[in-house]
């Protein structure tokens, strides 16, 4: 049975968010809790079983590289200069919600992975 997220709700417009991107396939949006200058979360409208990416599937390829190419898109729609793409992974792995989503983060300040 699926269950339904802050995200799906988000989608359904049933809750208010500061969206950057739409069309038919994801949604993107500012993160109530930021932890950069620019903090994006992109998601894709139709989870189909996409819970975490370790969720992933043979049949979940197109979404999660379409998903990716809409990233880049929307780092340039927002002339972002460099940025880092994260995804969490099970509540050991930091997720909170339960909707696959990428975090697009940039700005200043911004701590390095050495």
């Amino acid at each position: 049975m699926r269950f339904s997220t802050v995200f799906d709700k988000i989608i359904r417009k049933e809750i208010k968010s500061d969206i950057v991107y739409e069309d038919d396939f994801c949604l993107a949006f500012k993160d109530i809790m930021p932890k950069a200058e620019t903090h994006i979360l992109i998601i894709p409208k139709d989870r189909d079983g996409l819970d975490r990416i370790s969720s992933a599937q043979k049949r979940h390829e197109q979404t999660l590289g379409k998903l990716l190419l809409k990233t880049t898109e929307i780092a340039k729609q927002l002339s972002l200069d460099g940025y880092r793409l994260v995804i969490n992974d099970g509540e050991k792995g930091g997720q909170t919600i339960f909707h696959l989503h990428i975090h697009l983060l940039s700005g200043k300040n911004l701590p390095g992975f050495h």
